[in-house]
This record gives C-alpha cells, structure tokens and sequence, in this order.
C-alpha cells in the first residue's frame, strides 16, 4: 500500500471531518516554527533595550554607529564618529548593541 492510499483510508474514517486533523497539525506546527520563534526574539530584543547604558556603542536600524551619551524613557542621544555630531534617536531604532564584553 502507498502512503497516499494508507493517508486515505485514516481519513475517511474521520467521515465528514476527514481533513479536520490534518489542518489542525499545520496550524500548531505553523505555531511552532514561526511564532514561537519570533515570540524569543522580540524577548531577547527588549532586554537588550532595556539594559542600554552610557558608553554602550550600538548600531541602528539605518546602520548609523555611535556611542550612547545619554538615555531617558524612550530616546537616547548618540555621538557619531568621526565629526563627534549628536543624534537623538527612539529606543525602537537601535538594531544591535556592538560592546565587547571582554572589554569592560
């Protein structure tokens, strides 16, 4: 017997619900393989955000690099290199902090 013939014959003992089961397996492994996923990462994202500090360097989401000045609520203020120049930016456009540990 083919696997498709075996696939059939589990199915049609479903009678009316037949593909009930075989959709409800693609929901929960949708779940699984792309929400749960994005769920850790939008986690692990706002810890980073949340332990921003004076001197961290980071990269934002337009690839600008610089160094925290300062931090408040919901902005920060950078300092970029080479001219030294200020810019106030929203939490949210920070894409990565680029400290070394090893260093501090």
């Amino acid at each position: 017997m083919s696997s498709l013939s075996i696939l059939g014959f589990l199915l049609a003992g479903f009678g009316s619900f037949g593909s009930l089961p075989i959709f409800v397996i693609m929901i929960v492994a949708m779940y699984f393989l792309m929400i749960v996923p994005n769920q850790r990462k939008q986690k692990q994202w706002n810890t980073m955000l949340a332990q921003l500090k004076t001197g961290d360097k980071v990269t934002t989401n337009g690839g600008i690099k610089g160094t925290i000045i300062s931090v408040k609520d919901d902005t920060l203020v950078l300092r970029t290199q080479p001219d030294g120049v200020k810019l106030e930016f929203a939490k949210s456009a920070i894409a990565a902090v680029t400290t070394d540990d090893a260093k501090s």
